[in-house]
């Protein structure tokens, strides 16, 4: 019997455990204890052969190796330790062993089984575990992460055995996924055997080819330790397969010191210890391979560029491509009047193509080439833009979202508003774009080209009303006598006399008509001027210093130098005549350090301190809040709309005057009708400018009111969280990639003010600009309250512009 129990308990299902012994013979023969003590040995008979006939399948079969892994554990290590009890119990009974044979050569069953006790609680455990991995949830079977979570979430259960076994199955489940995770962090490679169950994933769809699938990950794996495990493989993945820096002996030397990092890692793996190890891989990786690959000055001209062609910093490109697209408008307009004629079909003329649109930036570009010179200098950066920049007509009306990095925590700030200033180009929706050349895409992506899209459309829609406001005084017939009077002798004859009384009479009633629209568009001057040097100047300016100097390294250095220089300056009056050679010698040391500080950032840090700087832009440059840029719109429309009306009117005269003075007539047109329609409709347009101006005021106003926006603005409240649950804003530390890794890299709390040395010093854009220095310059006093007083339709209320300006 006990021979039968024991090759029962070793994994062969015996008919003896396996009976309920209900029979009247039987429980004569078998007493209640004995009944009670073979059965608890046939459930540990039963789950030792169920765990041995399922972990076989698991290990076999199973698309997952994390759990092969654990299932062979399993096998290796607990199911052979049980059978080798099994053989450590026969041998102490063929032995004779005290503990288990007592007088007589007997063996108690209650001995015999009590050797088992320990393994009862343990076996079960190891059978729910198997059906946990067996288990399919909606289809799919069970993944590395659920398991992992699981193994961890069992080391908290109280009980010491279940404890040890969970340890030892976490270190070996843990073992396995970093070895996954070692062919992508260090040779860029998804793993060939069990890549499905890995938590980077081809796909079409993302900008860098690869996606993070966020339910395969384990809980103890930040968010944004997988932004940064997602970009190191990334980029090691476009290194070899570009071909354009191999992995030389010395990519090769790092290898194995980062193998030893990963190897040195303790289970169960803490988050903050595996976030560090990530964070030493990556800047291993930037400072040696990515360094070549991606140098500052490659960052610095792509951002120069962005600076100078999509932010206005050239302010030629601004106006060449203005008179450009307003050249093509004008041409369309004046071929569709003419085939109306003939066709009376016109509207369809109008339309602008996608040729079109190319060809006014080609056009740009070769206006800006002619403005160099014969002489000077070539423009590199001219002829980068000349290659990389395209100017599209949109196919989407919706405004373009501040989208995180792929591979972030998925949390999406506020994001631009839906203003369509795209349209206000050519009318319909044109955008400037730019490519992303390959080196540059490991920290620039196609979310950022379209925030500099938007922003750019926002900037130059402001430039060009400007700048049509501005033409009007450049029609100088319409300022100035036009045609002037006869000159002597004709003048002092009654005929020329006659004359010279028409035309001033004309002028003066052509001088009255226009000054109210004088007013208007120097007011709007005022305004648009005021509010584009505040936009350009505080707020674009200041925050490209502030971010060029952070990128290489001056930012601040200034006021460092100057407080170093004070400090030796004192010093050196105190001890000149002691140590004056020394202590000049002291002081060029410092000012020598001081100034060859080069920092080096990985492209990861640029992408999160560029995504900063975007943020802060788009927010101080008020352009998520629809309650500025809805009116601000508006009213470009309808500056536009009176410098068109203006023109017509200056059309209008000049077909009147050839008609009184030279007798040409269009016999297609009425020109009192006309004058009148243009008289009419430049009054709306300067209620409607005055009106729009009014409403970008009051709009102002009640955000430097908002506590909340002007915290933001200031840098004091923000709200959006970047890339692992931390604050990124303008008032955070870090770089934005989670709490422990800039503990990490600061080797602080991880919650400093930024201004720490090395890769730990995080982006935090300076605060610029400010809403009420602004108003200050805006505030109109009562210039559009007084012409309400006059009262009328709209020929008085227009003439009451005049008035109240």
């Amino acid at each position: 019997m006990l021979h039968e129990i024991l090759l029962s308990l070793s994994g062969h299902p015996s008919p003896l455990l396996r009976n309920d012994h209900t029979d009247s013979k039987e429980q004569s023969i078998v007493s209640p204890p004995e009944r009670d003590l073979l059965k608890t040995a046939g459930h540990l008979s039963d789950l030792h052969c169920k765990l041995i006939s399922y972990t076989a399948q698991i290990s076999a079969s199973h698309p997952s190796i994390i759990c092969r892994a654990v299932s062979t554990a399993i096998n290796s290590l607990y199911l052979a330790a049980f059978q080798r009890k099994v053989l450590d119990v026969e041998e102490s009974i063929l032995r004779k062993d005290a503990s288990l044979v007592g007088a007589y050569n007997i063996v108690p069953l209650t001995a015999v089984i009590g050797e088992f006790s320990g393994w009862t609680r343990r076996m079960e455990w190891l059978w729910d575990l198997v059906q946990f991995i067996l288990k399919e949830k909606g289809g799919s079977p069970c993944r590395a992460a659920q398991l992992i979570d699981k193994l961890r979430g069992e080391l908290q259960t109280g009980y010491a055995d279940i404890g040890e076994t969970a340890l030892s199955l976490v270190r070996v489940a843990e073992t396995a996924w970093l070895k996954q995770v070692s062919a992508w962090v260090l040779y860029g490679r998804i793993p060939a055997l069990g890549g499905v169950d890995f938590f980077i994933r081809k796909s079409e769809d993302a900008e860098q080819g690869f996606s993070i699938e966020h339910n395969l990950l384990p809980s103890f794996v930040t968010s944004s330790t997988a932004t940064s495990m997602l970009f190191i493989g990334t980029s090691l993945n476009r290194v070899q397969t570009r071909n354009s820096i191999g992995l030389n002996n010395t990519g090769l030397d790092h290898l194995s010191s980062q193998l030893q990092i990963l190897a040195d890692l303790a289970s169960p793996l803490n988050s903050v210890a595996f976030s560090r190890a990530i964070t030493s891989i990556r800047l291993t990786l930037s400072r040696t391979t990515l360094q070549k690959l991606l140098p500052l000055a490659k960052v610095l001209e792509m951002l120069s560029l962005f600076r100078g062609f999509f932010l206005l910093g050239r302010g030629e490109f601004a106006m060449a491509l203005t008179q450009q697209a307003d050249e093509v408008i004008r041409n369309r307009w004046r071929r569709a009047d003419n085939l109306a004629y003939e066709k009376r079909s016109g509207l369809g003329n109008v339309v602008v193509k996608e040729g079109e649109v190319a060809a006014v930036l080609t056009k740009t570009w070769a206006t800006l080439s002619s403005l160099q010179g014969q002489h000077a200098d070539e423009d590199e950066e001219l002829e980068i833009a000349r290659d990389l920049l395209r100017l599209n007509l949109s196919k989407t009306k919706a405004s373009t979202p501040v989208k995180g990095k792929a591979g972030t925590n998925g949390h999406v700030p506020g994001g631009i508003t839906t203003t369509p200033f795209r349209n206000l180009l050519f009318s319909v929706p044109v955008v400037l774009t730019s490519q992303i050349p390959p080196p540059l895409d490991l920290f620039l992506t196609a979310a950022d080209v379209q925030i500099y899209t938007s922003i750019n459309s926002y900037l130059l829609s402001i430039r060009r009303s400007h700048l049509h406001l501005t033409d009007l005084w450049k029609t100088t017939s319409l300022r100035r006598h036009h045609p002037p009077p006869p000159g002597p002798p004709y003048s002092t004859t009654k005929g020329g006399i006659a004359r010279t009384r028409v035309l001033r009479e004309r002028w003066s009633s052509r001088s009255s008509a226009m000054r109210s629209a004088w007013s208007t568009s120097s007011a709007a001057i005022f305004f648009l001027a005021e509010t584009e040097a505040y936009l350009q100047v505080e707020v674009v300016e200041g925050l490209w210093d502030d971010f060029h100097g952070w990128l290489t390294g001056t930012k601040g250095q200034h006021g460092k130098d100057s407080h170093i220089q004070t400090q030796t300056q004192t010093h050196t009056q105190s001890k000149s005549r002691s140590q004056p050679q020394a202590h000049t010698q002291t002081q060029t040391q410092t000012q020598t350090q001081t100034h060859t500080q080069t920092p080096h950032h990985d492209p990861q840090t640029l992408a999160t301190a560029h995504r900063q700087y975007l943020r802060a832009l788009t927010r101080r440059l008020l352009l998520t809040q629809p309650a500025f840029t809805e009116p601000l719109y508006d009213l470009l429309a309808h500056t536009g709309r009176l410098a068109a009306q203006v023109r017509r009117l200056h059309s209008v005269w000049g077909a009147a005057d050839l008609e009184a003075d030279e007798g040409v007539v269009d016999a297609f047109s009425d020109l009192q009708r006309e004058d009148r329609d243009a008289r009419a409709e430049i009054r709306r347009a300067e209620r409607r400018v005055k009106d729009g101006v009014a409403a970008v005021l009051a709009a102002l106003r009640v955000l430097s009111l908002d506590s909340r926006f002007m915290a933001e603005v200031e840098g004091e409240g923000e709200g959006d969280a970047e890339s692992g649950g931390a604050d990124a804003g303008e008032d955070e530390a870090g770089l934005g990639l989670g709490d422990e890794v800039v503990g990490v890299l600061g080797e602080g709390d991880g919650e400093g003010d930024g201004d720490g040395d090395g890769e730990g010093t995080g982006y935090t854009p300076r605060r610029t600009g400010g809403i009420d220095r602004l108003l200050m310059k805006l505030d109109f006093g009562g210039w559009f309250d007084a012409g309400k007083a006059v009262g009328g339709g709209e020929e008085d209320e227009g003439e009451g512009v005049d008035d109240g300006f």
